[in-house]
Protein backbone atom coordinates (compact mmCIF):
# COMPACT_ATOMS: atom_id res chain seq x y z
CA UNK A 1 0.00 0.00 0.00
CA UNK A 2 1.47 3.75 -0.92
CA UNK A 3 2.09 5.55 2.32
CA UNK A 4 -0.60 8.52 2.77
CA UNK A 5 1.36 12.22 2.41
CA UNK A 6 -1.06 14.65 3.70
CA UNK A 7 1.02 17.62 2.36
CA UNK A 8 0.74 15.64 -1.27
CA UNK A 9 -3.83 15.65 -0.39
CA UNK A 10 -3.61 19.60 0.81
CA UNK A 11 -1.39 20.41 -2.27
CA UNK A 12 -3.94 18.34 -4.46
CA UNK A 13 -7.00 19.98 -2.12
CA UNK A 14 -5.51 23.18 -3.31
CA UNK A 15 -5.24 22.76 -7.18
CA UNK A 16 -8.62 21.34 -8.00
CA UNK A 17 -9.94 24.16 -6.00
CA UNK A 18 -8.11 26.88 -7.50
CA UNK A 19 -8.92 24.99 -10.72
CA UNK A 20 -12.63 24.70 -10.40
CA UNK A 21 -13.23 28.47 -10.18
CA UNK A 22 -11.02 28.86 -13.32
CA UNK A 23 -12.94 26.37 -15.32
CA UNK A 24 -16.46 27.78 -14.33
CA UNK A 25 -15.51 31.37 -15.15
CA UNK A 26 -14.59 30.46 -18.70
CA UNK A 27 -17.79 28.83 -18.97
CA UNK A 28 -19.02 31.56 -17.96
CA UNK A 29 -17.10 33.98 -20.53
CA UNK A 30 -18.03 31.12 -23.26
CA UNK A 31 -22.03 30.77 -22.40
CA UNK A 32 -21.89 35.03 -22.34
CA UNK A 33 -19.66 34.95 -26.12
CA UNK A 34 -22.59 32.34 -27.13
CA UNK A 35 -25.14 34.79 -26.14
CA UNK A 36 -23.91 37.49 -28.06
CA UNK A 37 -23.27 35.67 -31.21
CA UNK A 38 -26.81 34.71 -31.27
CA UNK A 39 -28.05 37.91 -30.73
CA UNK A 40 -25.68 39.11 -33.77
CA UNK A 41 -26.88 36.70 -35.89
CA UNK A 42 -30.46 37.38 -34.77
CA UNK A 43 -30.04 40.89 -35.69
CA UNK A 44 -28.49 40.21 -38.78
CA UNK A 45 -31.20 37.93 -40.05
CA UNK A 46 -33.77 40.41 -39.44
CA UNK A 47 -31.64 43.53 -41.24
CA UNK A 48 -31.47 41.01 -43.90
CA UNK A 49 -35.46 40.29 -44.08
CA UNK A 50 -35.64 43.97 -44.12
CA UNK A 51 -33.37 44.65 -47.26
CA UNK A 52 -35.80 41.55 -48.60
CA UNK A 53 -39.28 43.57 -47.49
CA UNK A 54 -38.70 46.31 -48.64
CA UNK A 55 -37.42 45.55 -52.28
CA UNK A 56 -40.54 44.06 -52.48
CA UNK A 57 -42.49 46.92 -50.98
CA UNK A 58 -40.77 48.61 -53.73
CA UNK A 59 -41.94 46.21 -56.60
CA UNK A 60 -45.73 46.33 -54.67
CA UNK A 61 -45.78 49.73 -54.54
CA UNK A 62 -44.23 50.61 -57.78
CA UNK A 63 -47.04 48.13 -59.12
CA UNK A 64 -49.71 49.64 -57.83
CA UNK A 65 -48.92 53.26 -59.18
CA UNK A 66 -49.13 51.69 -62.92
CA UNK A 67 -52.48 50.53 -62.33
CA UNK A 68 -53.70 53.53 -61.43
CA UNK A 69 -52.38 55.51 -63.97
CA UNK A 70 -53.68 52.71 -66.37
CA UNK A 71 -57.41 53.27 -64.37
CA UNK A 72 -56.98 57.08 -64.97
CA UNK A 73 -56.35 57.13 -68.35
CA UNK A 74 -59.18 54.34 -68.99
CA UNK A 75 -61.84 54.99 -71.28
CA UNK A 76 -63.24 51.87 -72.54
CA UNK A 77 -65.28 48.99 -70.66
CA UNK A 78 -64.64 47.34 -68.15
CA UNK A 79 -64.60 49.47 -65.29
CA UNK A 80 -65.60 47.56 -62.77
CA UNK A 81 -62.76 45.29 -63.50
CA UNK A 82 -60.30 47.56 -63.48
CA UNK A 83 -61.74 48.88 -60.35
CA UNK A 84 -61.01 45.40 -58.57
CA UNK A 85 -58.00 45.04 -59.27
CA UNK A 86 -56.65 48.57 -58.13
CA UNK A 87 -58.47 47.61 -54.95
CA UNK A 88 -56.56 44.61 -54.72
CA UNK A 89 -52.86 46.42 -55.48
CA UNK A 90 -53.86 48.76 -52.76
CA UNK A 91 -54.55 45.63 -50.16
CA UNK A 92 -51.07 44.30 -50.97
CA UNK A 93 -49.81 47.09 -50.85
CA UNK A 94 -50.66 47.77 -46.73
CA UNK A 95 -49.44 44.30 -46.24
CA UNK A 96 -46.36 44.78 -47.66
CA UNK A 97 -46.39 48.10 -45.36
CA UNK A 98 -47.52 45.89 -42.59
CA UNK A 99 -44.24 43.40 -43.46
CA UNK A 100 -42.02 46.35 -43.01
CA UNK A 101 -43.38 47.93 -39.59
CA UNK A 102 -43.47 44.48 -37.85
CA UNK A 103 -39.84 43.78 -38.96
CA UNK A 104 -39.09 47.07 -37.83
CA UNK A 105 -40.32 45.88 -34.36
CA UNK A 106 -38.66 42.50 -34.60
CA UNK A 107 -35.26 44.58 -35.22
CA UNK A 108 -35.57 46.91 -32.48
CA UNK A 109 -36.22 44.27 -29.71
CA UNK A 110 -33.23 42.40 -30.72
CA UNK A 111 -31.09 44.79 -30.84
CA UNK A 112 -31.70 46.52 -27.61
CA UNK A 113 -31.07 42.87 -26.13
CA UNK A 114 -27.68 42.82 -27.80
CA UNK A 115 -26.65 46.33 -27.23
CA UNK A 116 -27.84 45.76 -23.42
CA UNK A 117 -26.02 42.50 -22.89
CA UNK A 118 -22.92 44.35 -24.81
CA UNK A 119 -23.22 46.97 -22.53
CA UNK A 120 -23.31 44.56 -19.21
CA UNK A 121 -20.47 42.68 -20.29
CA UNK A 122 -18.04 45.59 -20.23
CA UNK A 123 -18.09 45.42 -16.32
CA UNK A 124 -16.85 42.16 -16.06
CA UNK A 125 -13.16 43.17 -18.36
CA UNK A 126 -9.86 42.93 -16.06
CA UNK A 127 -8.36 44.01 -18.90
CA UNK A 128 -8.83 47.95 -19.20
CA UNK A 129 -7.24 47.64 -22.54
CA UNK A 130 -9.89 45.32 -23.90
CA UNK A 131 -12.95 46.69 -22.40
CA UNK A 132 -11.93 50.23 -23.83
CA UNK A 133 -11.46 48.56 -27.10
CA UNK A 134 -15.22 46.74 -26.56
CA UNK A 135 -16.66 50.15 -25.42
CA UNK A 136 -15.32 51.91 -28.77
CA UNK A 137 -16.63 48.79 -30.98
CA UNK A 138 -20.16 48.76 -29.13
CA UNK A 139 -20.62 52.84 -29.66
CA UNK A 140 -20.09 52.85 -33.67
CA UNK A 141 -22.07 49.56 -33.72
CA UNK A 142 -24.79 51.78 -32.52
CA UNK A 143 -24.00 54.38 -34.37
CA UNK A 144 -24.39 52.24 -37.50
CA UNK A 145 -27.66 50.91 -36.17
CA UNK A 146 -29.11 54.20 -35.26
CA UNK A 147 -28.35 55.07 -39.23
CA UNK A 148 -29.84 51.93 -40.79
CA UNK A 149 -32.92 52.15 -38.20
CA UNK A 150 -33.66 55.67 -39.32
CA UNK A 151 -33.58 55.79 -42.41
CA UNK A 152 -35.81 52.44 -42.86
CA UNK A 153 -38.01 54.45 -40.62
CA UNK A 154 -38.24 57.33 -42.80
CA UNK A 155 -39.10 54.89 -45.72
CA UNK A 156 -41.85 53.43 -43.92
CA UNK A 157 -42.80 56.69 -43.29
CA UNK A 158 -43.45 57.49 -47.07
CA UNK A 159 -45.54 54.58 -47.47
CA UNK A 160 -48.40 55.87 -45.38
CA UNK A 161 -49.29 58.92 -47.84
CA UNK A 162 -49.12 56.67 -51.20
CA UNK A 163 -51.71 54.16 -49.15
CA UNK A 164 -53.90 57.26 -47.86
CA UNK A 165 -54.06 58.21 -51.57
CA UNK A 166 -54.88 54.68 -52.56
CA UNK A 167 -57.23 54.08 -50.13
CA UNK A 168 -59.30 57.91 -50.86
CA UNK A 169 -59.75 56.87 -54.25
CA UNK A 170 -60.51 52.59 -54.21
CA UNK A 171 -63.32 54.03 -51.60
CA UNK A 172 -64.50 56.55 -54.04
CA UNK A 173 -64.56 54.73 -56.81
CA UNK A 174 -66.52 51.70 -55.47
CA UNK A 175 -69.01 54.29 -55.22
CA UNK A 176 -68.99 55.85 -58.31
CA UNK A 177 -67.84 53.98 -60.89
CA UNK A 178 -68.25 55.63 -64.29
CA UNK A 179 -66.25 57.19 -66.80
CA UNK A 180 -66.59 60.12 -65.22
CA UNK A 181 -65.40 59.35 -61.94
CA UNK A 182 -62.34 57.46 -63.49
CA UNK A 183 -61.36 60.61 -66.02
CA UNK A 184 -61.07 63.01 -62.66
CA UNK A 185 -58.34 60.60 -61.22
CA UNK A 186 -56.10 62.34 -63.68
CA UNK A 187 -55.72 65.01 -61.45
CA UNK A 188 -54.13 62.80 -58.47
CA UNK A 189 -51.77 60.74 -60.80
CA UNK A 190 -49.14 63.75 -60.65
CA UNK A 191 -49.64 63.80 -56.98
CA UNK A 192 -49.66 59.90 -56.73
CA UNK A 193 -46.36 60.03 -59.24
CA UNK A 194 -44.30 62.53 -56.74
CA UNK A 195 -45.25 60.61 -53.63
CA UNK A 196 -44.16 57.16 -55.35
CA UNK A 197 -41.16 58.45 -56.80
CA UNK A 198 -40.23 59.83 -53.07
CA UNK A 199 -40.50 56.18 -51.55
CA UNK A 200 -38.73 54.41 -54.00
CA UNK A 201 -35.32 56.59 -53.38
CA UNK A 202 -36.05 55.93 -49.24
CA UNK A 203 -36.31 52.76 -49.78
CA UNK A 204 -33.37 52.04 -52.02
CA UNK A 205 -31.47 54.21 -49.83
CA UNK A 206 -32.75 52.08 -46.61
CA UNK A 207 -31.64 48.87 -48.69
CA UNK A 208 -28.61 50.30 -49.31
CA UNK A 209 -28.11 51.14 -45.47
CA UNK A 210 -28.92 47.83 -44.49
CA UNK A 211 -26.27 45.96 -46.79
CA UNK A 212 -23.62 48.54 -44.81
CA UNK A 213 -25.12 47.53 -42.17
CA UNK A 214 -24.59 43.78 -42.42
CA UNK A 215 -21.08 44.23 -43.74
CA UNK A 216 -19.60 45.75 -40.93
CA UNK A 217 -21.65 43.07 -38.37
CA UNK A 218 -20.00 40.43 -40.47
CA UNK A 219 -16.38 41.51 -39.78
CA UNK A 220 -16.42 42.13 -35.76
Amino acid sequence: MRPFHLSRFISQGFCIAAIIPLFLLMMGCETLHTLGKEQREKLTYHVEKAQEEQEEAKEQFQSAFDEFAALAGFNGQGLEEMYRRLQDQYENSQSRAQRVNDRIDKIESVANKLFQEWEDELDQYQNLRLRDSSKQMLTQTKERYRDFLFSMKRAESKMYPVLSIFHDQVLYLKHNLNANAVSSLQDTVSELEEEVNALVEELEQSIANAKQFIESMDVQ
